[in-house]
């Protein structure tokens, strides 16, 4: 696929977003960010992005559910989901749920590498090319 990937971050942590989008447009990426689960269902459907970051424990609406609605509307998106320690339970619901990986936090800049890299590959093989 030519051209930037357009990848949505949802957390609620400000600083975690931040850091994150440092990291992704160093990987030439263009960056979306929501603070919930509200605000990504939204931002997904406005702007469709390629893919999605999601924190599993937001307020609101949480990652479990948040992937839910966004697989209801978009099957084919590929959401890699961010978690901290002890939600290994909710991890595993997410994969059933289609995320296509899982990160646990504190990430590495290789990890976020890998997933912006299935993520393209994910993009690559629903756009057939």
């Amino acid at each position: 696929m030519a051209g930037k990937l357009k990848i949505l971050i949802t957390d609620d942590s400000k600083l975690l977003r931040k850091k994150l989008r440092e990291e992704l447009e160093k990987l030439d990426c263009d960056v979306l960010e929501a603070e919930n689960g509200k605000e990504a269902i939204m931002r997904d459907l406005t702007e469709q992005p390629d893919g999605i970051i999601l924190d599993i424990v937001m307020p609101e609406v949480g990652g479990v559910e948040t992937l839910q609605v966004i697989k209801e509307i978009n099957p084919e998106i590929p959401v890699i989901m961010l978690s901290s320690a002890g939600t290994s339970q909710k991890l595993k619901q997410t994969l059933e749920l289609g995320a296509l990986d899982f990160i646990q936090k504190p990430y590495t800049s290789e990890q976020i590498k890998q997933a912006v890299e299935q993520i393209r590959r994910k993009v690559e093989k629903n756009h057939g090319k």
